[in-house]
């Protein structure tokens, strides 16, 4: 099989690209995840875009301005979760970092640059990437053609986590079980079964010492069910990319679960939270994705 990327992991490299290079107010600012992409990547992936628009907007105006149509569509399906994620849960990393955490651990890591944008946190603390081999091995291969230096105190973690364990993986590269740590799982519960995320939270509860972080992002309830155009078509566009989505939570379900698993729901931001705390205290121009949810949880003793 190939060494690729997942269509996800491309797509959201993409989506902080652009927003980097092209808004005025950026909820985020990645000024790195364009430097991971080929040129010829970057025009394509435009180019799926805005092929798609009678498909994402079959009322839009035909033979409009195709960068304001770029843009706005861009805006609407691409970029908000991986900007609106990453804006909530760096300034948490760094409170933590500040209070105790000594390792960072980013579960399904794609093309994320973190390791590679904060020099300052990597010079003090450990960061791990745990992510499908075939994902990793493409990205280091484009951490090679950047020319970028990869920082001592960053460890890839090749693992597929439907076949192989977190924990071995992990302590295997040099995770202390013992240390305060922050783990971001972000973007993939949309993929999972409850079953699965069942599961992985089991193991990062045996890999959590007391007082450790967890945030992630998930489908609230009524996701599957949503009657919003994006909703729908976001939902049939991972299906066709051989990504389909499976679970969704109620809050009572997740609180349970992340209970079950020694896990305290400390902070959780709805659509609308995000929408006032982090894109309009930005100015951007963008809505926060319906019926996904952010959630930070802290590791009880």
């Amino acid at each position: 099989m190939e060494n690729k990327s997942s269509i996800t992991a491309l797509m959201s490299a993409f989506g902080r690209a652009f927003h980097a290079e092209n808004e005025e107010h950026p909820v985020f600012k990645d000024y790195l995840a364009k430097e991971l992409l080929t040129a010829e990547e970057y025009s394509a992936v435009q180019g799926y875009i805005l092929g798609g628009a009678s498909f994402f907007e079959p009322d839009a105006e035909p033979g409009g301005d195709r960068k304001a149509l770029t843009r706005r569509l861009i805006n609407t399906y691409i970029a908000p979760s991986p900007l609106c994620r990453a804006a909530f849960t760096e300034p948490a990393l760094k409170t933590a970092a500040r209070t105790g955490a000594k390792q960072y651990v980013i579960l399904g890591a794609g093309l994320d640059t973190f390791a590679f944008r904060e020099k300052e946190f990597t010079a003090k603390h450990r960061v791990f990437e745990v992510d499908h081999p075939l994902t990793q091995a493409d990205k280091k291969a484009r951490i090679a053609r950047a020319g970028w230096n990869i920082p001592e105190t960053l460890a890839f973690v090749p693992a597929d986590l439907a076949q192989d364990g977190l924990a071995e993986r992990l302590t295997e590269c040099g995770f202390d079980t013992d240390a305060v740590s922050f783990f971001s799982w972000l973007g993939v519960t949309y993929y999972l079964s409850a079953e699965a995320v069942d599961k992985t939270l089991s193991a990062l509860s045996a890999l959590c010492a007391e007082g450790s972080t967890l945030v992630l992002d998930y489908p609230a309830e009524g996701f599957f069910s949503a009657s919003e155009r994006r909703v729908k078509n976001t939902i049939m566009m991972a299906a066709a990319g051989g990504e389909p989505m499976g679970s969704s939570f109620s809050y009572t379900a997740l609180e349970k679960l992340l209970e079950k698993h020694g896990f305290l729901i400390y902070e959780l931001l709805t659509p609308e939270d995000i929408q006032r705390d982090i894109i309009d205290k930005a100015g951007a121009d963008m809505k926060a994705f319906e019926h996904v949810n952010y959630c930070l949880a802290v590791r009880k003793g």
